[in-house]
């Protein structure tokens, strides 16, 4: 299987669709998957949307819990390779990243108000 490097600052926007979520080596068992130093691999499900085309999902696979993370929350991916891989007569790219973390957001600031709002008059 070989890795493909991806450049995220060409995706576009990348924005949380689904929370991250603990990955599953058997579903049956709900033994959790782990990555080579024994920590809990997640996913993370993230749109991509590049130069105005259809929007994309794609289920981005970590090394330890995304913390602050949430749905429609825009993050920021790095380290993100993308791995070719078949079974058989299925076939598919799977994702996997460094870290995926949230990018803050700045509430908007309200309107300054003036003298006369203050007293009451109008503007």
């Amino acid at each position: 299987m070989q890795s493909i490097p991806v450049d995220t600052a060409r995706l576009g926007v990348l924005r949380c669709a689904i929370a991250p979520e603990v990955k599953y080596s058997n579903t049956e068992t709900q033994e959790v998957k782990r990555d080579r130093d024994g920590n809990p691999v997640y996913t993370v499900a993230v749109t991509v949307r590049q130069d105005r085309r259809r929007i994309s999902v794609i289920e981005i696979a970590v090394s330890g819990e995304p913390t602050g993370i949430e749905e429609g929350q825009i993050v920021k991916v790095t380290g993100l390779t993308a791995f070719a891989w078949s079974m058989g007569d299925r076939h598919g790219v799977s994702f996997r990243a460094d870290a995926i973390t949230p990018i803050p957001t700045t509430p908007p600031t309200p309107p300054a108000t003036t003298a006369a709002q203050r007293k009451g008059g109008e503007a």
